[in-house]
């Protein structure tokens, strides 16, 4: 696999973010999002974000693999950061026209691209530290009260999971794809953007053939494998609670109380 693509790949370890729970991994996160956007001023925000150091650092994993990860989304964080410096009241900074910029825009401009980066990169932690199985069993424990509506949860899990492996599979695809188009002759970097648009027409349906030629692969092997899904399945590594798992559960509930404490006080 291309070095450049480490969005959704497992990186084996043994620091104390791996030998977590998946579960309490994916709770974490799912409680990382609520506490990223409850931060409301810059002492909040500064507190998530030495909080997310905090993880990444414990991960013990290459910090450069986080920025390459983080280069794929870079022109949507700019993006949103753009546009984010014109939304807001308050001091007007500079104006023209119907266009301000005010400290208050300035404000929304940085906590959104904060938010936005910390959350790639917490999320790439999962990522780098649950392998594909941990990943699976724990989202199908957690999904396991949605049985009681007769959803399939071990399908939607595994679903899931597949969904985030094949990402750098697909990425690696659309690379070689694009490579074989230039080395023909094809022109995909010049021109306007409709232009581009147009020429990546001949990227996307070889893309789509392989995407379903894997998809029929993966299946195969599922059904040689006698895969049935979560009912009746057994599991040669049981999840179990331990005490790292309370002090995810503690370092949770602290950042929550620091966050609104930040936000009341600040």
């Amino acid at each position: 696999m291309s070095g450049d693509i480490v969005f959704g790949r497992f990186m084996p370890g043994n620091s104390v973010i791996h030998r977590i729970d998946p579960r309490s991994k994916i709770l974490f996160l799912t409680a990382y999002v609520i506490f990223a956007f409850a931060a409301e001023n810059y002492v909040s925000m500064l507190l998530i974000t030495l909080a997310s150091i905090f993880v990444i650092v414990s991960a013990k994993i290459k910090f450069k693999l986080y920025l390459e990860s983080l280069k794929v989304i870079l022109f949507v964080v700019l993006f949103a950061g753009a546009l984010n410096i014109f939304n807001g009241s308050g001091h007007i900074l500079w104006e023209y026209g119907i266009i301000k910029i005010t400290e208050e825009g300035i404000k929304n401009s940085l906590f959104v691209t904060l938010r936005i980066t910390l959350l790639i990169a917490v999320s790439c932690v999962l990522s780098f530290t649950t392998s594909p199985t941990d990943l699976t069993d724990g989202l199908e424990h957690i999904l396991k009260p949605l049985e009681l509506l007769h959803i399939r949860v071990g399908d939607v899990a595994m679903m899931m999971t597949v969904a985030i492996r094949f990402i750098p599979i697909f990425t690696e695809e659309t690379n070689k794809i694009t490579n074989a188009q230039k080395a023909r002759g094809a022109d995909m970097d010049g021109g306007n953007i409709f232009k581009r648009v147009k020429a990546f027409i001949p990227v996307l349906i070889p893309l789509f053939v392989s995407s379903f030629r894997r998809a029929d692969d993966l299946a195969l092997a599922m059904e040689c494998r006698c895969y049935n899904g979560g009912k009746g399945r057994t599991r040669m590594k049981k999840l179990c609670f331990s005490r790292v798992d309370i002090g995810v559960l503690l370092f949770s509930i602290l950042i929550f109380t620091g966050i609104v404490y930040c936000n009341i006080y600040f």
